[in-house]
C-alpha cells in the first residue's frame, strides 16, 4: 500500500506539472478566459492534493490500515474526478461534466476526514528523554 500510493503520488505531482505548463503556454490561449480559469482551479486542487497522497503512503510505511488506504482512494478519486472533470471541461466543454466536479470535492473531503482519522487512531509513543 505504501508504495502504491508513493508512487501514484510522485506521478501525480509530475501530471501537475505538466498540466500546468500545458494550460500556461497552450490552453489559454485557446479557451476563454472562464474556462482557463477552470483548468487553473483543477492545476491548483491536482497539486495541493499530490502532498496528501505522499503523506499517506508515508504513514503507510509504519501504520498500514483499512482507513489509511481509504484516504488514499478516496483522495485519488477526488483528483480524478475534480480535476479530472475540470480539465475536460476546459478542453472540450462539455457542460454535462460540470455535475462530476461537486462529486470529485466530496472524495477530496473524504479523503482529508479519513486522512485526520487515520492519524488519530497512531499509536503515541512515550516520552523518550
Amino acid at each position: 500500500m505504501a508504495q502504491t500510493f508513493l508512487t501514484l503520488g510522485a506521478l501525480n505531482g509530475l501530471l501537475a506539472v505538466a498540466l500546468g505548463a500545458l494550460g500556461a503556454h497552450s490552453v489559454q490561449h485557446s479557451v476563454s478566459p472562464q474556462l482557463y480559469s477552470a483548468f487553473e482551479t483543477a492545476v491548483q486542487y491536482h497539486g495541493m492534493h499530490v502532498p496528501a497522497l505522499l503523506v499517506v503512503g508515508l504513514l503507510a510505511l509504519h501504520h498500514p490500515s483499512r482507513i489509511l488506504f481509504w484516504s488514499g482512494v478516496l483522495f485519488l478519486a477526488g483528483i480524478f474526478l475534480f480535476s479530472g472533470s475540470l480539465y475536460l471541461l476546459a478542453l472540450t466543454q462539455f457542460k454535462w461534466l460540470g455535475p462530476v466536479t461537486p462529486v470529485g470535492g466530496l472524495s477530496l473531503m473524504g479523503g482529508w476526514l479519513t486522512l485526520g482519522l487515520a492519524a488519530w487512531r497512531l499509536p503515541l509513543e512515550p516520552n523518550r528523554r
